[in-house]
């Protein structure tokens, strides 16, 4: 069973916090740990913006409370009053992410059963405590570049089976494949964006990412990837391109991987839509939609590979000579 960083956090700042209420000599000391917990955030820019709503909702509970209480009495139908009138108030000024906190100040306040400035003090270090410790908590954040980097392997490993079953069908009409790399590449697309997502948030003053690009990209190469697919099952074995076709796509699937050499491969490409178009026009039905259907994917492999040759500079400036291990 693996334990989240999340889960250390809070195992380590719920003790944390109470012990610093306990030094601060206040009341009601495991309201610290409990707001410790609920304020452990998955990411730093989370766990900014929720301190400050939670903050600002616990002190405006505490208001709240006073006056009810006070001018109402301290009884389950003014906490009820109190609670329908506090959250629409929430909601309004856009805390509600503090609502929960907030709430464990008014049950304080309600359980107490009186005004008091010096219990009000206590509320307000328990606030400060609870909602710091997180926050501090929360500033560390492990880096999630080994994770994104272990994403992008396992995709492209996809990649490079699903563009070598392509090239067994188109040769053989092999029918083995059950696709499963398709729909794992998907989930590990999202998983990877998520990923993303929490590292943007935990580099707060960084706008771009360095993974966020590839993988939009990869994105798109699987969506094309897809619409080749019932192409190649309308290809003939016997056409004359159909070979030439699939040795083009065993050399795709041996070039995945992350640099960028897909000029080569659009180069090549040329060269079988040049050799395609002088073949004699077709003689009847069945090799007219065989040649249409051609035409299609050859646009498609077009598509994909113009994806990865946008992504980022091509790695051939650097060797112009280079036509091998060459990177879709």
């Amino acid at each position: 069973m693996k334990i989240g960083y999340r889960t250390i956090k809070t195992a380590l700042g719920t003790p944390v916090a109470i012990l610093i209420a306990q030094l601060f000599g206040v009341s009601n000391v495991a309201t610290a740990g409990i707001l410790t917990i609920l304020c452990i955030q998955p990411s730093r820019k989370k766990s900014m913006l929720s301190a400050w709503d939670r903050f600002l909702a616990c002190i405006l509970a505490t208001l709240f409370s006073a006056l009810f209480f006070e001018l109402l009495g301290y009884n389950p139908i003014v906490l009820g009053v109190l609670l329908a009138v506090f959250i629409p108030v929430t909601v309004w000024l856009n805390i509600t992410t503090g609502i929960v906190t907030s709430s464990v100040i008014i049950l304080n306040l309600y359980a107490f059963g009186q005004f008091s400035w010096p219990f009000l003090v206590d509320q307000f270090v328990l606030i400060s405590i609870g909602v710091g410790t997180a926050l501090l908590l929360n500033l560390y954040m492990p880096s999630l570049d080994r994770r994104l980097e272990q994403e992008q392997k396992k995709l492209e490993i996809n990649f490079r089976i699903i563009l070598s079953e392509i090239a067994l069908y188109i040769r053989n009409k092999n029918q083995n494949w059950d696709g499963k790399e398709l729909k794992e590449s998907e989930e590990i697309l999202t998983e990877a964006m998520h990923l993303v997502e929490l590292d943007k948030e935990n580099h707060m003053l960084r706008s771009e990412h360095p993974y966020y690009d590839y993988f939009k990209m990869r994105k798109r190469q699987l969506e094309t990837l897809r619409r080749m697919l019932p192409l190649v099952t309308r290809l003939s074995v016997e056409a004359e391109t159909s070979e030439e076709i699939a040795a083009f796509f065993e050399r795709l699937s041996r070039s995945v991987h992350p640099g960028n050499t897909a000029i080569y491969f659009l180069d090549e490409l040329k060269n079988i839509r040049k050799a395609f178009n002088d073949e004699a026009l077709p003689d009847n039905r069945k090799e007219f939609e065989t040649r249409a259907n051609l035409y299609r994917l050859l646009y498609e492999i077009e598509q994909y590979l113009k994806y990865k040759h946008q992504f980022k500079k091509s790695d051939l400036a650097k060797d112009k000579n280079k036509k091998t291990g060459s990177a879709t």
